[in-house]
């Protein structure tokens, strides 16, 4: 057997997991996993699938070296946490995953795990009965479809990225629509742990939740494969000008997601996934490409889902909607494009307002205790801005630390001093000021 040197052996995460291998199925075990994972890296590496350059190029993409990361796949059975594997795809059960959840530590590993599957792994994994109560996403549901019949009597025309107008309903801002709306309904949709810790696997805290929602009627057209945000929205000329190490970061700004908000077999055109293809360094100019393209429709895989479910992949995934060739079902799910703290979402929401319809909401829950500290926190973190910046340091210096006050912790430092919501819109709205170059 061919071992990495010392160096390498290094950047592997030598983990819990890893560790009981070594106990459980001795040195050699753990030494083939180090392998495995070594060759994986290099594959992830951003030099790889290009010439040696620190630039890439649309022209200088390789569908054989395309081929090659796709085929250098982990091993399944690493997964402790999953209760299937379907496709190459880890599947998760939420029901089993609650004592894992609530434990610090095996929340931890738990997470883990799925920051693996995201980067080093398939790129995607399943989390059935992510709402173990289905009555918030029915809820929501027919918010949306109200918000949908306003829209198109109103004239607004809707689109979608990678897929031609057509028999197609989208929301754009759904996640500030829906809380200005009807904000009890956003409450009880939030308040879930499990969207949280996906997120936070991912892309720690103080992230930041947009969504968007997409109808597709029976006979709606598919998409054409392709990359997400942030690089999945430039031109090639654009991303061409991008060093090879911003082609590498980018996935790790944004995690995509959907929740299923109707039962979608996959006659129904649930998401086309092309497993492991995250790994290919130079895929955000490859996708476009005819040879990629055509080797994306004749080897994505489909999973269907169940309203509750949810979805999560790295967004450096080839996928696309798929088509719904059904004549009844109207597939309707509720995407999720969550942003790291560090990076900027796509799309500008007024969270300023959002937190003001919000507050007396959560004050009333946790005073009846009809939600949880968790799930109020959960809530929060889908409608307040949890990082502090950018902001104005002559009037907003500093409290006690290196960072002023967030919006999130202005929000529960209100919920337990019990402030009137006068009071904690008032605060809300200085802080905003002081803020304002």
């Amino acid at each position: 057997m061919n071992l990495p040197d010392r160096d390498s052996i290094r950047e592997v995460p030598f983990d819990g997991f890893l560790m009981d291998l070594m106990v459980t199925q001795g040195p050699g075990e753990a030494l083939c996993l180090i392998e495995r994972r070594h060759h994986t890296m290099k594959h992830n590496d951003p030099r790889s699938g290009a010439k040696p350059s620190h630039w890439y190029r649309e022209q200088d993409c390789s569908l054989d070296d395309f081929l090659t990361v796709l085929q250098s796949r982990e091993e399944d059975g690493l997964l402790r946490f999953a209760v299937d594997i379907r496709q190459h795809i880890p599947v998760y059960d939420c029901r089993e995953l609650g004592s894992a959840l609530d434990d610090p530590s095996r929340r931890l590993d738990l997470q883990a795990e799925w920051a693996d599957v995201l980067n080093d792994g398939a790129g995607v994994l399943v989390l059935e009965n992510a709402f173990a109560d289905t009555a918030p996403i029915d809820a929501a549901t027919k918010v949306f479809e109200a918000i949908i019949r306003d829209e198109r009597d109103a004239g607004v025309a809707v689109g979608d990225h990678f897929a031609k107008a057509g028999a197609n309903d989208r929301i754009w801002n759904a996640q500030e629509k829906l809380c200005l709306r009807a904000p009890e309904v956003f409450a009880r949709y939030y308040a879930n742990a499990v969207l949280v810790a996906a997120a936070e696997a991912w892309l720690g805290p103080y992230f930041q939740v947009t969504s968007q929602v997409n109808v597709v009627r029976p006979g709606g057209a598919a998409q054409q494969a392709h990359r997400d945000y942030h690089l999945g929205f430039q031109s090639a000329a654009q991303s061409e000008r991008y060093p090879a190490h911003v082609h590498a970061m980018s996935p790790f700004l944004t995690l995509q997601g959907a929740v299923v908000h109707s039962d979608m077999p996959v006659e129904s055109g649930p998401t086309k996934l092309l497993p492991f293809s995250q790994r290919y360094a130079a895929g955000y100019l490859a996708w476009r490409r005819e040879d990629f393209r055509s080797y994306f429709e004749s080897h994505y895989v489909q999973l269907a889902l169940k309203k509750g479910d949810a979805l999560f992949f790295n967004p450096a995934l080839f996928h696309a909607a798929g088509s719904n060739q059904t004549s009844s079902i109207q597939r309707m799910a509720n995407l999720l494009q969550i942003s790291s703290a560090y990076g900027r979402a796509m799309e500008s929401l007024n969270r300023m307002r959002m937190c003001e319809v919000m507050y007396p909401v959560l004050q009333r829950n946790r005073a009846s205790q009809q939600m949880s500290d968790a799930e109020i926190d959960a809530v929060i973190a889908s409608c307040a801005e949890g990082y502090p910046f950018p902001t104005n340091l002559d009037r907003d210096p500093p409290v006690g630390g290196l960072a002023p006050e967030s919006q999130q912790e202005l929000f529960r430092r209100a919920l337990r001093e019990s402030w009137t919501a006068e009071t904690f819109i008032g605060e809300l709205r200085r802080r905003d000021e002081r803020r304002e170059a």
